[in-house]
């Protein structure tokens, strides 16, 4: 678990090949995302190493409902009654009333390359035992309004990596929480470090993802915290026309 500090209100951290973030606002805390299952005592432990509670928690944003987004989900939700959000149809994700994600036989076609046979040992290890995951709670959110959570974060649809994808800006500090719809690397992609797209391996529609991408150009953000890779800092208009290359 790493922590990287994005500004006076806002961390990152980086657990196994995925990140979270944890926004503050005077005491209380939103979380955006969870990490993996076997993430679960860094999470707890990235909370106190900024100085909170993981009873500060008084909200988590959900962007999307794939395994190392959700795992720290049931310890959260479950011992502390942490609320979790998301767009109207990621909750139908979250809640399995259908399923997008990477199969085993995609991931097993993934070991020709040496980091991705790493990223897969990595992925079954993170969420051995319980791979199967549905979350029952799902609170609906709208989009494009600040939101009632610490950081006043607002919702911005972004389908295509899954149907109901969703990334959050925090327009009092410019910092774009993307999600896997923009990151900045990851063990199976080729391209490197850099804005870019997920491999199409791990996206409901290749489409869709590019224009998800695209509808980010004008936002009123400098900083990204993606779901992947590292935090990056700059115009997001040009992180957009790099990773659509």
């Amino acid at each position: 678990m790493h922590v990287t500090r994005v500004n006076d209100r806002v961390h990152m951290v980086t657990g196994t090949n995925v990140n979270w973030a944890l926004v503050s606002d005077g005491s209380a805390l939103t979380l955006v995302d969870t990490g993996y299952l076997n993430d679960s005592a860094a999470l707890l432990a990235s909370i106190e190493s900024i100085g909170h509670r993981p009873e500060d928690v008084t909200a988590i944003l959900l962007t999307h409902a794939h395994l190392d987004h959700i795992g720290g989900v049931p310890t959260m939700a479950g011992r502390f009654g942490t609320p979790v959000m998301t767009g109207a149809e990621e909750a139908r994700h979250a809640r399995r009333e259908y399923l997008e994600q990477i199969t085993p036989l995609e991931m097993l076609r993934l070991c020709g390359h040496r980091a991705s046979r790493r990223w897969v040992f990595d992925t079954v290890r993170a969420v051995f035992p319980r791979i199967r995951m549905s979350l029952s709670e799902v609170t609906v959110v709208p989009p494009n309004v600040p939101l009632d959570v610490p950081g006043g974060l607002v919702a911005v649809p972004t389908p295509g990596h899954t149907s109901g994808h969703t990334a959050y800006l925090m327009p009092s500090t410019g910092v774009l929480f993307s999600g896997d719809a923009l990151v900045t690397g990851h063990p199976t992609s080729r391209r490197g470090e850099g804005p870019q797209r997920l491999p199409e391996v791990f996206n409901t529609s290749e489409q869709g993802a590019a224009d998800a991408i695209a509808s980010l150009r004008d936002l009123p953000a400098d900083t990204l915290v993606p779901g992947h890779g590292g935090l990056a800092r700059g115009p997001l208009n040009g992180m957009v026309d790099q990773a659509l290359r």
